[in-house]
């Protein structure tokens, strides 16, 4: 198989490359990323030698063409994905998230080319704290932020494209990631790398919103399953039942660190913070034989911070900016 795949310098796409060149050796991988802030290039330093990377927009219509007239397959990643960032300025998530899947789109309807299109549980909006309902296929899309509205107009466009013209598309909507090569502004490796040059963590109101996790490595072997064995046109959900609050997130950090669970401080809360994600991955369990390998939450947090511990050099570029950048809206 020649696979492209877009946003592939970015950190659930990167763990895609990796572990695609990992356990299928015989696929042909070609990375376009524009290598922005959030896609770096040095996440696939050890693999470059085995891949074609391609820096380039993914709104670049004539470069998405070439590049998907020699491919079998896409896997569509690339997406500005930060909530803070959108509400400060949604053009850039517009443009990418939407435009870019356009673009996409019409490069595998010219060119009858088979593509899954990965999205977010975010576009489903948010359940209630106290709610026993989970997100399905059949979930009515009500996005909160500009990033997961334009999510949701990009999936909605991925439908179309399928119904209108036929090509043969799948998505899926997964629940919120952690892992090796996350971007330091996100929840989880914010707090890590806080500990580790010695900040104090920072937790958005009081801590109660839940969040649906899983392990980027459990997400991929989801799409590779739904790429390989799934029903063009369908929907499916991937999740790995793992809810937890930000709060006990963020103590099981601080425990896993040798620090007091108190050790933190309360930032004013995000505008529109969703309440709660929760999946439900049963048609994905229950049809294409998918199950989660990383169950035990606490041990991959553990295994995440040691790659931090370990690649500080990875991250501590960027470290100080990001901070800077939270400075003034976490301001008490």
């Amino acid at each position: 198989m020649r696979l492209l795949v877009t946003g592939g310098a970015g950190f659930i796409g990167a763990n895609f490359v990796h572990s695609t060149l990992r356990e299928r050796p015989e696929v042909a991988v070609t990375v376009l990323d524009a290598l922005t802030y959030a896609g770096s290039r040095e996440s696939l330093a050890a693999v470059e030698d085995r891949i074609r990377l391609v820096q380039g927009d993914v709104t670049d219509a004539a470069l998405v063409g070439t590049l998907v007239a020699e491919a079998d397959a896409v896997v569509h990643f690339a997406a500005e994905t930060h909530v803070d960032n959108a509400l400060a300025d949604p053009e850039p998530f517009v443009r990418s998230n939407v435009v870019g899947t356009f673009t996409v789109l019409e490069a595998v309807r010219h060119n009858g080319t088979r593509l899954h299109h990965v999205s977010t549980d975010e576009v489903y909006g948010d359940l209630s704290l106290d709610d026993p309902a989970r997100f399905t296929e059949a979930t009515p899309y009500n996005p909160s932020s500009p990033y997961s509205a334009t999510k949701a107009g990009a999936d909605l466009l991925v439908r179309a494209w399928v119904r209108s013209y036929r090509v043969a598309a799948t998505i899926s909507n997964c629940s919120n990631n952690y892992g090796p090569y996350q971007h330091v502004e996100k929840f989880i490796p914010r707090q890590i790398t806080n500990v580790l040059t010695g900040r104090r963590p920072k937790l958005y109101g009081s801590g109660a919103n839940v969040r649906d996790w899983i392990h980027v490595d459990d997400h991929n072997a989801a799409v590779w399953r739904i790429l390989t064995g799934g029903t063009v046109g369908r929907t499916y959900l991937i999740g790995a039942d793992g809810e937890r609050d930000n709060l006990a997130v963020l103590r099981t950090i601080l425990a896993l660190m040798g620090r007091s669970p108190d050790d933190f401080d309360h930032v004013p809360d995000r505008a529109g913070h969703d309440l709660r994600y929760a999946i439900d991955p049963g048609p994905l369990r229950d049809e294409l034989g998918w199950r989660p390998a990383h169950t035990d939450f606490e041990a991959g947090l553990r295994a995440t911070i040691d790659w931090y511990r370990d690649n500080e050099s990875w991250w501590r570029p960027v470290k100080d900016a990001v901070e800077a950048s939270y400075a003034d809206k976490e301001r008490v």
